[in-house]
């Protein structure tokens, strides 16, 4: 017998026009459904396809055999309608953030940074975490991981601290800052159930202020650390000789004692550590996983504006308040930003094409895995997979667990997407557990914010091409890393959880 969800849902698929082959029974469907995401998960998971590819196979094949028939193509192209916003999003705060980037916004923060910091272990620390933040805001890993290192590197070998307190701190902050709308998880959580990030994100900022303040406070006790340990061995005379190398012996073993992470301009250039042989940047991240991968802070580039500077750290200004406020679709203000950004520092026109080229492979990557989520999308809601994957789902889970599912995601998602991809949880899973906690009253925008707290450690994870290449500039052991920053990040994961939870915008029980 056919499930009432399933009749419910090709009730609803006829509504939007769609013409089904066939309506296969529930147990077929649930089948299908969960076979359609391990098939996905598995293929993303070990290489075999991008993304975006398996985004766009998997679904079309299991939505054929599901009696999609005709049908497939109009549900497919409602969903991908539907996330057009975000896909716009994507483009233009990617372009945004990447022009700040290159005309210099940042460079007067690293050396006020640089410069206050002096020899202070705790201090240093902390400058590494706010450093961290800051670059974050773009929404990329691997930008902030490569700009970080660069800066702050030299410090840390220069005083004899330890690497791993480095890459331990840039991970948090970088984890926690990663549920900016404009970021992964968050705009991924929106388009899997439909929403509008700023809808996922707004309520979430008291969240993400806890997470800040613990993942500070972890930094200061580090540096606290780091500071006894090194208590009455700092010795800035150490660094000179006319070779550069520290004159006291390595501490670290591996440890290059030489400045770290060679900057040069951004886009298509190569990562090079002095000392070592150069490493293409490509050799350790992916493209289609990151933002601007092989950006480095080159005070020479040609792109530099220091005379804009005000100006525009007055528009990103306007831009996060605008953000917050929400008087404009979030996409319509980066768009804007991004031309204001254009027009402002880049007055002629090559110059202006010349910026959108060098962003356009950044671009490109993200915003085509985005809109190719519109394919599984359309399949699993089109053919009534999810209805009939949530009914099973619900039927399997307890009853009394059923009110608590919010919780329960927010839960989940700490080991789940240290152990798949971004995609695979939240393209995957999410769908699932949001249709059955509907069941309960519980809203999808609530799962949705649920399920992007676990980010902390999902960065920490070794299937993110980012936290590969923050171990490698930092010369830094995986395992090492790991035993520092993995319980740091679930309990900074945990906290915001239960903040959301405190404020009301993740519930408790339904």
């Amino acid at each position: 017998m056919t499930h009432p969800a399933i009749l419910t849902a090709a009730a609803a698929a006829a509504d939007e026009g769609y013409d089904l082959a066939f309506i296969p029974p529930e147990g077929v469907l649930v089948a299908l459904g969960f076979t359609m995401v391990l098939t996905f998960m598995a293929l993303i998971m070990t290489r075999r396809l991008t993304p975006m590819v398996a985004l766009i196979l998997v679904p079309t094949a299991f939505g054929l055999f599901a009696g999609a028939g005709l049908g497939l193509g109009d549900m497919i192209i409602d969903a991908i309608t539907s996330m057009a916003p975000t896909a716009a999003l994507l483009m233009f705060a990617i372009m945004y953030f990447g022009i700040m980037i290159d005309v210099g916004l940042f460079d007067p923060l690293i050396r006020v940074i640089t410069r206050v910091l002096k020899d202070d272990p705790a201090k240093v620390v902390l400058g590494t975490a706010v450093l961290a933040a800051v670059v974050s805001l773009d929404g990329d890993g691997s930008t902030t991981f490569i700009i970080t290192t660069s800066a702050m590197l030299p410090i840390y070998l220069r005083l004899g601290m330890s690497p791993v307190v480095l890459t331990c701190v840039a991970g948090l902050m970088n984890g926690t800052m990663n549920i900016v709308p404009w970021g992964g998880p968050t705009v991924r959580a929106a388009s899997a159930l439909g929403l509008q990030p700023t809808d996922v994100f707004v309520p979430m900022l008291p969240s993400l202020a806890a997470g800040i303040v613990v993942s500070l406070t972890f930094a200061w006790f580090l540096g606290l650390s780091e500071r006894r340990r090194l208590a009455g061995s700092i010795d800035t005379s150490r660094l000179g000789g006319g070779d550069g190398v520290l004159g006291g012996p390595k501490l670290f073993r591996g440890a290059d004692p030489r400045p770290g992470a060679l900057a040069t301009l951004r886009t298509g250039n190569v990562v090079t550590v002095r000392g070592r042989k150069p490493v293409p940047a490509a050799q350790w991240v992916e493209e289609r996983d990151t933002a601007m991968a092989d950006t480095m802070l080159d005070p020479n580039r040609a792109t530099l504006r220091p005379r804009l500077v005000w100006v525009n750290l007055a528009l990103t200004l306007v831009v996060m308040v605008l953000l917050v406020l929400d008087l404009f679709p979030l996409a319509y203000v980066f768009m804007v930003g991004a031309a204001l950004a254009l027009v402002i520092n880049f007055p002629k026109l090559k110059q202006q094409a010349d910026e959108i080229v060098a962003h356009a492979p950044s671009i490109v990557g993200v915003v085509s895995m985005v809109l190719a989520a519109g394919v599984l999308v359309g399949v699993l809601n089109g053919t009534g997979m999810v209805a009939a994957m949530a009914s099973w789902v619900t039927e399997v889970i307890p009853s009394q667990l059923g009110p608590h599912l919010a919780v329960i995601t927010g839960v989940l998602s700490i080991p789940f997407t240290f152990f798949m991809s971004n995609d695979a949880f939240y393209f995957g899973i999410l769908p699932i557990l949001a249709e059955s906690a509907a069941t309960y009253g519980i809203e999808p925008v609530e799962m949705a914010r649920a399920s992007i707290t676990g980010q902390p450690v999902h960065l920490q994870s070794p299937l993110v091409p980012a936290i590969l290449l923050l171990v490698s500039l930092a010369n830094v052991n995986l395992g090492d890393h790991h035993k520092k920053v993995l319980w740091r990040a679930s309990i900074v994961s945990l906290v915001m959880l239960a903040v959301a939870v405190l404020v009301g915008v993740v519930p408790f029980a339904a």
